[in-house]
């Protein structure tokens, strides 16, 4: 069996309903590319689990990982990358809001010939979402300061949706909700971003695991943090080896 070229990596946290179906979607989508599906169930207190596994049935790439307490969406990104063995991350929101169908445009945007040697993340920027007013609007103010003042580049950090090499990955710092700072921690090691856009559908099963103000709150002390850590790099200019 060819090395898989790509690992998708999705946190699951009680979506019974919506988890089996994901992975089905993401392997139909790639099955004509050496692959491997990562799902995380972080501590799931509903069917996710019992879900997932009877799913490894029907779907050889599907590896299943859980956490044994709840560790949040960050960690459960982290511990799916850490098991990852393909050189190519692209993560999916667990609630199957984000279409498999655009994991491919993501995953060539990333790897094509002529992509730049330092291009390190390929994020989606959703289009047409299918979300209410309230948490559009709330999304539109915090990714307008968010951008505002770590000059991430991004108009859509909170696209679940992103394709970047491991290892770059594994060189950015760690801290619960990372995942929402991925673009500026990635420009911050040195290294290139890209968007592409991308769909997005409404949540069949289950219910956010977020409040717009509990979002908000987090999202602003986290960007505090981002700032500093900003502030405290230094660049080598590159490094030679005598």
């Amino acid at each position: 069996m060819p090395a898989p070229q790509i690992c998708v990596v999705a946190p699951m946290h009680n979506e019974a309903g919506n988890a089996a179906r994901l992975a089905a979607e993401v392997y139909d989508v790639l099955r004509d590319i050496p692959h491997e599906i990562v799902f995380v169930n972080d501590a799931s207190t509903d069917s996710t689990l019992d879900e997932l596994v009877a799913a490894k049935a029907d779907i050889p790439s599907l590896r299943v990982i859980s956490h044994r307490s709840n560790a949040g969406q960050s960690r459960a990104i982290r511990s799916g990358v850490m098991a990852a063995t393909a050189p190519v991350i692209c993560t999916l929101d667990g609630d199957g809001q984000n279409p498999p169908a655009d994991i491919p445009a993501v995953f060539q945007a990333l790897t094509r010939p002529d992509a730049p040697v330092d291009l390190a993340m390929v994020a989606g920027r959703r289009v047409g979402r299918k979300d209410t007013a309230a948490k559009r609007f709330a999304s539109r103010l915090g990714n307008g300061i968010r951008k505002r003042l770590l000059n991430d580049d991004a108009d859509d950090t909170g696209c679940g949706l992103k394709a970047f090499k491991r290892d770059a990955y594994l060189r950015l710092p760690y801290f619960d909700h990372q995942h929402r700072f991925l673009p500026a921690l990635v420009k911050r090691e040195g290294f290139k971003i890209e968007f592409v856009d991308v769909g997005h559908r409404p949540r069949l099963a289950g219910k956010s695991k977020y409040s717009n103000l509990g979002r908000l709150f987090a999202s602003f002390s986290d960007m505090l943090g981002v700032m500093w850590l900003n502030s405290r790099f230094r660049k080598t200019g590159g490094w030679d080896e005598s």
